[in-house]
């Protein structure tokens, strides 16, 4: 009777690994077991070699939560993603899952936590498309298991001679640079993924939208830990209502839109031809910094692109735009030469980032350092303190982001022991400056150096290291 009703359970839920056994509840363990899967907008590695990613960062605070620990099992494809919920071979998914009326008959669906858009995707070098019926003959593809296919069914009754494939062993990112390289004519995608990649791929635009917005959240087997499900819609319920959540979305997302295409197309240019030239300072600067080369160049082309000329009216100057102060400070004597405008721009970084308060944690510790090296630390402390008069927590760059703007307003500054400052600039700033990043992180591979001075070490021992390289 027992194997009948488990046989009875698979044919109705179409998906059933066969001679499986479930695993035990979260409850009875104390270990969160979530399927995932590898992708800038889920759970991937970062330049320092953490694991991060939205779905990962929200998975952790609620283990967190529960006093919980966590074991992320990730998906080879995504088609495999549900069938391991259903099966209960994992508590739930968080892998960006869009909600549909399909995957509601099998599963159950935590609270919503964004908004996505299906956007029909092409390259600019072709016509653009303003429905399916332009597309007939074309080749489409989208990833096997995904809501698209769902939304792509309907279409297909509408046109019946519609066609498209469905690749299973890549994600919807690897799909759209296929796309990039002519590959492929269209890709279906989200519109938070089409957003990320522009900025890798800038001839990449939307033909149009595919369908209604739809919904992300985690998937739970309906007959799976009803205390666990509770447990997440609480949790997604105090993360809405005390701002984290948003601040999580800023982390990913909030730095995307900022960039046009021809600042995109501008700076990929620039990183094949120019930066070429100065690869090596930045080596030099990771050496005795400790910070990631790739964001020491994303600094020095906001601030000159990389240009060792570069002056600016109020005669900051060279590749890192130091001002005469700051150039003094670092023991320049040639704001001009490539070398000393690098490496002190770079140890100048670093003492805005080591002068922070220790409770301004990662990665907002980086963006933070970011604004004080263009505005300036006592700006950036005036900011932080009328954040906290706001009811906004000082310590967090999504936060921040809201105060900085409002440094130019004489109701604001003169409060303020620094008076006036352009705020919105530094906003502007870094949030360039991550996109560069990511950029470069994308392309460029990460810096091992045999020796490097910087890796390890107290702050006195930086400090004396730092003195030592200042000619």
């Amino acid at each position: 009777m027992r194997v009948l009703i488990t046989l009875l359970l698979c044919l109705g839920l179409s998906s059933c690994e066969s001679g499986v056994t479930p695993i035990p509840s979260a409850h009875k363990t104390g270990e969160l077991v979530v399927v995932t899967r590898n992708g800038p907008t889920t759970y991937y590695e970062d330049a320092q070699g953490q694991y991060v990613g939205l779905e990962h960062d929200l998975v952790m605070l609620f283990a967190k939560e529960l006093g919980f620990t966590v074991k992320f099992v990730v998906a080879g494809q995504f088609h495999e993603i549900l069938p391991k919920v259903i099966s209960r071979q994992a508590h739930f998914a968080a892998a960006g899952i869009t909600i549909t009326d399909e995957r509601k008959q099998r599963l159950l669906f935590s609270t919503a936590y964004q908004t996505v858009q299906q956007q029909l995707v092409y390259q600019t070098d072709q016509t653009k498309p303003a429905s399916f019926q332009d597309i007939l003959g074309k080749r489409l593809e989208v990833v096997a298991g995904t809501s698209y296919v769902e939304r792509l069914n309907q279409v297909k009754r509408q046109f019946p001679a519609f066609t498209w494939v469905e690749v299973q062993n890549q994600e919807t990112e690897e799909l759209l640079g296929r796309l990039a390289e002519g590959k492929v004519d269209y890709v279906i995608a989200d519109s938070h993924i089409v957003k990320l990649s522009q900025n890798f791929h800038p001839e990449l635009a939307v033909g149009f939208d595919v369908g209604r917005p739809e919904y992300l959240a985690w998937a739970f087997p309906k007959d799976g830990d009803d205390w666990l499900y509770k447990k997440s819609l609480q949790f997604f319920a105090k993360i809405q209502a005390d701002g984290t959540l948003k601040r999580l979305q800023d982390r990913y997302y909030g730095h995307i839109e900022r960039l046009e295409q021809a600042d995109v197309i501008g700076f990929l240019t620039k990183m094949n031809t120019v930066l070429p030239k100065y690869r090596d300072l930045f080596y030099e600067a990771q050496d005795i910094t400790g910070i990631d080369w790739r964001l020491l160049a994303a600094l020095g082309y906001q601030e000159s692109k990389w240009d060792p000329l570069a002056t600016s009216p109020t005669n900051v100057r060279g590749i890192m735009m130091l001002t005469e102060d700051a150039a003094d400070e670092m023991g320049v004597t040639d704001r001009l030469d490539p070398k000393q405008s690098i490496i002190s721009g770079a140890k100048y970084f670093l003492n805005q980032k080591e002068a922070l308060p220790p409770r301004i944690a990662e990665p907002d510790r980086t963006w933070f350092a970011l604004a004080a090296y263009n505005v300036g630390p006592g700006h950036l402390e005036d900011a932080r303190v009328l954040a906290q008069r706001q009811g906004l927590n000082p310590d967090a760059w999504p936060d921040l982001k809201k105060s900085l703007p409002l440094l130019s307003k004489t109701a604001y500054h003169s409060t303020l022991k620094h008076g006036y400052a352009r705020g919105g600039e530094p906003v502007i700033f870094t949030e360039n400056i991550r996109t560069y990043y990511d950029i470069l992180v994308k392309f460029e591979p990460p810096y091992r150096p045999l020796f490097a001075p910087f890796a390890q070490g107290n702050r006195a021992e930086k400090q004396q290291k730092l003195k030592a390289t200042k000619s």
